[in-house]
């Protein structure tokens, strides 16, 4: 009778396992650089002296920090707002404003404002996944200068093959690796809270950090220049998002175990411990690198080394993680069509995106080139968190107040504390916009801009079609008074729209003047789901004169198949493989104008389309199948 109960607690505690290494990657390597930019960095601006009130109430921010926003925000709150098993911002906004997903959807300018703010953090994500390599794999190396001092002309070499040979080996999976990602993480979180014990025994009286008290009065105490510190501080907190973004891979209950029961222990064991040794031995040698100082001579390398492969799961974590962002983005008609090959036959959820990849490897090496220290790269890296947090909290709001029912009392309390303590850090940030912030923030305008004048452009086009577009009930009716000569085959048209004719089955009409004896008219539709019920899959409606409307929905963390649709649709009378069928396709090309958008838009939109992945290649349609007919179209 118990062996069911001791399966599931298998299962949960080997799903907690995978989730140190996927989840709390990014958040388990914070320790190599956070306390150290939150003293000021060893050489950086805002320094403060290592005194026993500073020490004790920056330590006390932290454990509070870990606290609210992390334990509280995300693991209690955040995760409730699943979107059928799946977090991440593009779930959360497909929460916040459903209709968002539909087609040419009218919304109000709340939600547009929603909108707009949740693609913004999808792109400080995007930046995240490029600044979270450079950073994590660069403060893992700069351990040299503690190991072995002679090697640290080396430290940015190191660390550039070290993410040339992470990026390379992406194609070809992380299935294999992934499996040995949990138990590193695993003995990464042992060994650094073991390293924190051995530093809270030297200084015991660090442990009076745990009351919140002495981090209220560092704030006071400091006022304005307080700010540099919590600029540091906010980087115990980076990953934070891929709490929620991975709940649809893990599960919520093994997120929370692995946090509780290692993540949370491990990090306040540690951030205790470093700050006791600089409290010990506050000089500068100490504050290159409290962590690797906490470490015996006989482990500094090892720590070395071990800190780099946990450095590599976590970057591995954000890298996986943009490939997902970009499918996701992709389906909801937010970027254009993208190369995206599956890595594994048993795993949906191994891909690989080698637009994305060549994008985060060119610009994380950029970075460690451009930067040289992780203390430098700090900058860049904390407005990216905090902004990317609080905008969160924002879409928070509107899904507790109304799709939860919160109270608004409540909802203003709850997310208004959260709201507070972020806005406190992206403040804080802000102040390092020259010394680094730039970059997020540059990386997030691009792509913002990309993804909204690709939905605009998607938009006109839409619009331009349903001009050229013949109703298909004046289709059919055109098809019963005759004229139009049946050749034998089956020919299927995809389309956009389901109520209109597409457009390359009017040229192939205008142009050829036949028409396939079987023809379907196959329209792709994303939903607001991350996956569709196979029962839910296929409309299928039989129009007459041997034209069939095929109606196949996705979820957006799904990729259409037009083969499999093609396959399934025998259950509804209708037999037909994709390599026994022709496929007649639509490609326009863009002339920009200042007919509908401004010029530049309009050119940057051109350019985007003509950068698109093939509809043949994207739908994975037979090559020697498939017809294109051409259309030029002013926008």
């Amino acid at each position: 009778m118990s062996h069911p109960t001791e399966s599931a607690s298998r299962r949960k505690a080997l799903l907690a396992l995978g989730a140190l290494g996927v989840v709390y990657g990014d958040i388990g390597t914070s320790p190599l650089y956070a306390l150290r930019e939150a003293l000021g960095g060893h050489s950086g601006h805002g320094a403060l002296a290592p005194s026993p009130e500073n020490v004790v109430g920056i330590l006390s921010l932290i454990i509070w920090v870990l606290v609210s926003l992390i334990a509280i925000k995300y693991i209690s709150v955040v995760m409730r707002a699943d979107n059928d098993g799946e977090g991440g911002m593009l779930a959360l906004l497909a929460l916040a404003v459903p209709q968002t997903t539909q087609p040419a959807a009218a919304v109000s300018r709340r939600n547009l404002v929603l909108v707009v703010l949740a693609l913004l953090g999808t792109s400080f994500l995007f930046g995240e996944g490029i600044i979270t390599p450079a950073i994590s794999v660069l403060s893992a190396v700069e351990g040299l200068k503690v190991a072995a001092p002679g090697l640290e002309r080396a430290i940015v070499p190191i660390t550039v093959a070290i993410l040339v040979g992470l990026f390379s080996i992406q194609h070809r999976g992380t299935g294999r690796m992934g499996t040995m990602f949990g138990p590193i993480t695993l003995v990464w979180f042992i060994s650094i809270g073991v390293l924190g014990v051995r530093g809270i025994l030297m200084h015991p009286g660090v442990l009076v950090a745990f009351n919140p008290w002495h981090g209220l009065q560092f704030l006071l105490a400091h006022r304005m220049a307080s700010a540099f510190t919590l600029g540091g501080v906010c980087l115990v907190i980076t990953g934070g998002e891929a709490l929620y973004a991975d709940m649809g891979h893990f599960g919520r209950n093994p997120i929370r175990l692995a946090w509780f029961a290692v993540v949370l222990p491990a990090l306040l064991l540690n951030y205790l411990g470093q700050g006791a040794l600089v409290l010990a031995d506050p000089s500068p040698d100490t504050l290159i690198s409290p962590l690797h100082q906490l470490a015996p001579a006989w482990f500094k390398m090892p720590l070395v080394i071990l800190g780099a492969m946990a450095a590599v799961i976590a970057s591995q974590a954000l890298i996986s993680g943009a490939f997902s962002l970009a499918m996701q983005a992709v389906q909801m008609g937010y970027l254009p069509r993208l190369a995206i090959k599956h890595t594994s036959e048993r795993e949906h959820g191994q891909i690989y995106v080698p637009q994305v990849n060549r994008a985060i490897m060119v610009g994380s090496i950029a970075l460690v080139l451009v930067f040289q220290t992780s203390s430098n790269l700090a900058a860049a890296y904390g407005i990216a968190v905090c902004l990317t947090m609080a905008i969160t909290t924002v879409l928070l709001t509107q899904i507790a107040r109304y799709r939860w029912g919160w109270s608004l009392w409540k909802t203003l309390l709850v997310c208004g504390a959260f709201m507070a303590i972020e806005l406190s850090f992206v403040s804080s940030n802000l102040i390092k916009v020259a010394q680094g912030g730039w970059v997020p923030l540059g990386i997030g305008g691009v792509l913002l801009l990309t993804m909204l004048t690709w939905k605009r452009g998607r938009a006109v086009l839409a619009g331009k079609f349903a001009e050229m577009s013949l109703p298909i009930d004046d289709l059919i009716g055109s098809l019963e008074r005759g004229g139009v000569t049946r050749v034998r085959g089956t020919a299927v048209y995809l389309s956009t729209s389901v109520g209109f004719t597409p457009p390359a089955m009017l040229h192939n009409l205008k142009h050829n003047q036949v028409l396939h004896q079987m023809t379907l008219i196959l329209t792709i539709q994303a939903v607001r789901s991350p996956r569709v019920h196979d029962a839910e899959r296929l409309e299928v409606i039989e129009l007459g004169m041997g034209v069939w409307r095929v109606v196949a929905r996705y979820g957006f963390m799904e990729q259409p198949d037009v083969p499999a649709v093609l396959l399934a649709c025998a259950d509804y009378g209708l037999s037909c493989r994709a390599d026994k069928v022709s496929f007649f396709l639509g490609r326009e090309t863009i002339i920009p104008t200042r007919r509908n958008i401004p010029l530049w838009q309009a050119k940057y939109f051109a350019l985007l389309s003509r950068g698109s992945q093939s509809a043949m290649e994207f739908f994975k349609l037979p090559p020697n199948r498939v017809i294109e007919l051409g259309t030029q179209i002013e926008m």
